[in-house]
């Protein structure tokens, strides 16, 4: 039996490697005993998303959960995460959920994630009892559980938060790539029923994925982006593997990376929709955004890196949004999680409204707030260079970066070095992965190279 973990969102692994039946059960068997501790024959829902055999492992979760008492309920189709999460939230009787899913990993992987009585992530305190209660040799329990159609109210509650009538009027017409993930189909029907010319691509069946990552950015993106500028669209819209994040490019195929979508959604809750409240961004979020919250006179958090940590935030209230540079953004007035579907929504009425296309919109927030670049690089690093480099990150204090000065240095995750003109330089170690991974921001793409250049120097010396 493998040792069994879980990480900032989850446990994953290879599918029929350590992902394979027995250790499925040994997590479900160990989850099943906390949530029934806490809350028996309370209600686990119960989804997963389109990779080999999820279906096969959510029915013998759904399984061994009815097996401790608990009522199970299951998703009768592959959904999104952010589906899963909207429906434990809104079931008065549901104590939490599991989600069979990998989210932007590659094909070959799924995971485990756990989910709390509001949707949102498990806290360490959660999974910690969890892993602590995972036995070497799996369960028999089992016991009957339910199949229950988890899309169709998801679906309809989403199109109610946007405006209907705006975006029939638009006419617009955007490519959706769900990238092979659990988006696909669904929301290709939501634009369509909105009035929205819609194109799909990767949304066939094929649990291979075609080798492509279901992660929203390059080069996974790009023929999305080549299929925009191909049929003339006004945007494209692209989902991760379980639809939590989002990315999207313009007409001229041109990437609009997370902190920008994050930037605009902020202003569209507060000046369209007549919204307020906290933001949140990581400590890897782009100084536009603090821009962007100045502008509009509203409070910012600054967290480590990890949705979780947002959560926590939309726990203690008043939060507006919170989003994350991975592309994970979410409104805790729908679900305190990540929504890339809805992100997506947004995005459309934005454009439906201001009769603007997306490459518009971003043109008219820089001359609002200036333009920024951002770029992250994923270092590989030899075990020695990682090992040095968590040695001795906390002591680092040079005064300068790329020769732009330092005005403050962030050690909360990683170490941050914030620059003059809202530059900044990120490092971060992988906790999974020989890898540090250099983050930063600049005016414009010859600076961020250079940052980026002497983050990578610092780490490998």
């Amino acid at each position: 039996m493998s040792d069994i973990h879980f990480g900032t969102d989850g446990w994953r692994a290879i599918i029929g490697e350590d992902f394979n039946e027995d250790n499925v059960v040994r997590v479900v068997d160990a989850a099943a005993q906390v949530f029934a501790a806490d809350n028996p024959a309370g209600t686990v829902i119960v989804g997963y998303d389109c990779r080999l055999d999820a279906d096969k492992y959510a029915a013998l979760t759904a399984e061994v959960l009815a097996g401790h008492g608990l009522q199970a309920k299951l998703s009768d189709s592959y959904c999104p995460t952010p589906t899963l999460c909207w429906t434990v939230d809104a079931d008065p009787d549901a104590v939490g959920g599991i989600m069979l899913s990998s989210s932007h990993n590659p094909a070959e992987y799924l995971g485990i994630k756990l989910r709390m009585a509001d949707g949102g992530a498990s806290p360490k305190e959660f999974t910690d009892r969890v892993e602590d209660l995972i036995c070497d040799t799996p369960s028999d329990l089992r016991g009957d559980y339910e199949r229950v159609d988890i899309m169709t109210p998801y679906l309809e509650d989403l199109k109610t938060l946007v405006d209907g009538e705006a975006i029939r009027a638009a006419h617009l017409s955007v490519v959706y790539d769900p990238l092979f993930g659990a988006g696909r189909g669904y929301f290709t029907q939501v634009l369509r029923d909105l009035g929205v010319e819609v194109t799909e691509v990767h949304g066939q069946t094929d649990p291979t994925f075609q080798g492509l990552h279901p992660e929203p950015i390059h080069p996974w993106i790009d023929e999305g982006a080549a299929t925009v500028v191909q049929l003339g669209a006004d945007a494209g819209l692209i989902t991760d593997g379980d639809a939590d994040r989002i990315g999207a490019v313009d007409s001229a195929g041109n990437f609009v990376n997370p902190h920008r979508i994050l930037a605009l959604v902020v202003a569209h809750l507060v000046e369209d929709k007549r919204m307020s409240g906290r933001v949140v961004r990581t400590v890897s979020g782009s100084a536009l955004i603090e821009r962007q919250c100045k502008r509009l006179g509203l409070d910012l958090v600054t967290t480590p890196v990890g949705f979780k940590w947002i959560y926590d935030e939309m726990k203690k209230g008043d939060v507006l949004v919170g989003g994350e540079e991975s592309g994970g953004i979410g409104v805790p007035f729908h679900v305190c999680e990540r929504d890339g579907l809805l992100m997506a929504l947004y995005l459309c009425e934005l454009m439906a409204q201001k009769h603007k296309g997306l490459g518009e919109l971003v043109a008219d927030m820089f001359d609002e707030l200036g333009t920024l670049e951002f770029d992250r690089r994923d270092l590989k690093v030899t075990p020695e260079q990682k090992e040095r480099f968590l040695a001795a990150k906390d002591s680092y204090d040079f005064a300068e970066i790329a020769q732009i000065p330092v005005r403050e240095i962030d050690r909360r995750d990683g170490v941050k070095f914030c620059l003059a003109d809202d530059a900044w330089l990120l490092l971060r170690p992988s906790g999974t992965e020989p890898l540090v991974r250099v983050y930063a921001e600049a005016e414009d793409a010859d600076t961020l190279n250079r940052i980026l250049d002497a983050g990578c120097t610092i780490i490998t010396g």
